[in-house]
């Protein structure tokens, strides 16, 4: 479900569920996962981490591959 949002400029902008996205931002992936920002912070700096995504200088979350770690992590 995507939502137009008419903002006081008049512009408009498209807002989508963050469940419904493919990848988050850091503070989406700490609100959807209930894991603390500094922590998801923590965990993208690991060379390993597989549910990173480089856009410039921008660390994004790949949902499916996040939600794939969070199902088989015991602790974090």
């Amino acid at each position: 479900m995507i939502y137009i949002n008419i903002e006081e400029t008049g512009t408009k902008t498209l807002e989508m569920p963050f469940w419904l996205k493919m990848n988050l931002t850091k503070q989406e992936a700490a609100a959807y996962s209930n894991i603390g920002i500094n922590k998801i912070e923590e965990l993208l700096k690991n060379p390993k981490c597989n549910f990173v995504l480089y856009v410039g200088n921008k660390k994004l979350v790949k949902r499916k591959e996040f939600e794939q770690f969070i199902a088989k992590t015991f602790k974090i």
